[in-house]
């Protein structure tokens, strides 16, 4: 990418303090994402996806200790206050979170909802925004949206209070958005349904994507670039097609080894042994080691940071001893 990056995110630490421990959530992570660009992160449960993405939005609660950089345009929000977040959530910068119907307001029509913003962000009336509404359930493929713009949510499947989640946070056409979990629990006809919504949006609206993800097969229909985390930390971010072809880092290759592929032998499932460990604490060493068949005292010495693997500049690996290129592919 030879454009600026839309958002630019460098050492990003979240830490949440309280009267008996602390837990290093996030550590370190760093990423740039372009126009029309979707980078996926994606992780065992834990491993600090959700978190890095509300501090990106500033939606941490003030327990939370936020360092490092993240920059929306060139604009500074790292230490923002909630008035300067309050101007750019739903106009610059927007979030589709994991489960709709926790995040929609049960007493609140559809329309009123997505009204909402576009009354906040562009000075709509209330008419103007009712129709502007009927618009974008129409965009993101809601049959019949003159009649469930007046509907409220529990009158919706599952499929389609996503794609009104969706609707809400591209109301304004945000640069940038962030997808967690955006087809979690939904049949694939749906899922299909909602990664074609969002395959469009940045396609007619050039808009970057954050989507967040435990289903490996989205990844490779949607992202372009993989940003794998474990423990809060990242440990290995590369083009799509590289990753999947020649993982580099043990817990990448073990989270690819892990997924059902058509035609395969039935028999169970490669596993990652162990647990994802406990985030009190981040010891200056790879936090993987305890679950790596390659671990040795190198491991334990001190922690490997993100570098290029020799024959991939675009590759990097958090790893003292990654695959090589042809173990990878083998």
């Amino acid at each position: 990418m030879t454009t600026e990056p839309v958002l630019s995110v460098r050492d990003l630490s979240v830490s949440f303090h309280s009267d008996t421990r602390t837990v290093h959530a996030v550590d370190r992570v760093s990423y740039d994402l372009h126009a029309s660009e979707v980078l996926a992160l994606v992780g065992e449960s834990g491993c600090g996806k959700s978190v890095t993405s509300m501090a990106v939005m500033g939606l941490l609660p003030p327990t939370a200790r936020i360092t490092g950089s993240v920059r929306l345009g060139g604009q500074e929000l790292a230490g923002a206050d909630d008035r300067t977040y309050g101007r750019i959530r739903g106009k610059d910068m927007a979030m589709i979170f994991q489960e709709p119907m926790t995040s929609l307001n049960p007493v609140l029509t559809i329309g009123r909802q997505i009204g909402e913003v576009l009354r906040r962000h562009q000075g709509l009336s209330r008419k103007e925004a009712r129709a502007r509404a009927v618009e974008l359930l129409d965009v993101v493929g809601i049959p019949a949206p003159a009649q469930r713009v007046d509907e409220y949510p529990h009158q919706l499947s599952g499929g389609m209070r996503q794609r009104v989640m969706i609707a809400i946070a591209v109301a304004c056409d945000p640069a940038v958005l962030i997808a967690d979990e955006p087809t979690t629990a939904l049949d694939v006809t749906v899922q299909a349904g909602i990664l074609e919504v969002l395959q469009s949006l940045r396609e007619r609206l050039g808009t970057a994507i954050v989507l967040i993800t435990h289903d490996l097969g989205v990844v490779a229909d949607i992202a372009d670039r993989v940003l794998v985390m474990y423990a809060g930390r990242p440990v290995e971010q590369a083009p799509v097609d590289d990753l999947f072809a020649a993982p580099r880092h043990p817990y990448t290759r073990g989270l690819l080894d892990a997924v059902l592929r058509p035609g395969a032998p039935k028999e169970r499932l490669p596993e990652i042994p162990g647990l994802v460990p406990s985030l009190d604490s981040q010891p200056d060493a790879c936090t993987f080691a305890p679950r790596c068949a390659r671990a040795d005292d190198a491991c334990a010495a001190s922690r490997p940071g993100l570098a290029a693997v020799a024959d991939a500049a675009a590759h990097h690996v958090a790893c003292r001893h990654p695959h090589t290129l042809q173990e990878a592919a083998s």
